[in-house]
């Protein structure tokens, strides 16, 4: 049910390739400030980047994909789109800080959310992110998705902290 990419006026999310390993721990998968709020810790290493890449190709329930910059084509973040269940899609996100502060992941977000609530199966697309992650939590609301509650002790981020964190859940439903 998943698209092979998707093109918005800056962006071109295509499926990820063992090609990409090094352009994403260049871009982003090493440095401290972007996997803040991640569910892993930055790389040291092109091996851990490299199984990253293979699990991301292995998974039968999601598909991500890398975004690629049409002006320089460089690869500038990811986008994982997950099919938890038979009528929602859950979505997560990472983009390299050189793009920071320019709309690009909402505008990645607006691409997909219409997508996905454009599909007859798709009632919902959601995500969450942590409480102190105020750039995701925006990045969400303008794509157009509304901030449902506050989900106590919900997601471990090992950068910040050792035990779970309250996030804040999102989502856009037709």
């Amino acid at each position: 049910m998943f698209r092979d990419a998707f093109q918005t006026p800056r962006l071109t999310l295509r499926l990820i390739t063992s090609a990409d390993a090094r352009a994403i721990f260049d871009a982003y998968a090493q440095d401290p400030d972007v996997t803040r709020f991640l569910t892993w810790r930055p790389h040291t290493r092109i091996d851990q980047t490299e199984a990253y890449v293979k699990h991301c190709m292995a998974a039968v329930s999601s598909r991500t994909y890398v975004l690629v910059n049409r002006d320089r084509a460089l690869i500038v973040g990811a986008f994982d789109l997950r099919r938890s269940c038979a009528y929602h899609l859950g979505f997560g996100y990472v983009l390299a800080r050189s793009s920071w502060g320019q709309g690009l992941m909402t505008e990645a977000l607006t691409e997909v959310a219409c997508w996905a609530l454009s599909e007859p199966d798709i009632w919902r697309i959601g995500a969450v992110c942590d409480v102190d992650n105020l750039a995701s939590a925006r990045v969400m609301e303008k794509a157009g998705l509304t901030r449902e509650g506050l989900l106590r002790r919900w997601l471990l981020h090992p950068n910040i902290s050792d035990q779970p964190r309250d996030c804040f859940s999102f989502a856009k439903v037709r």
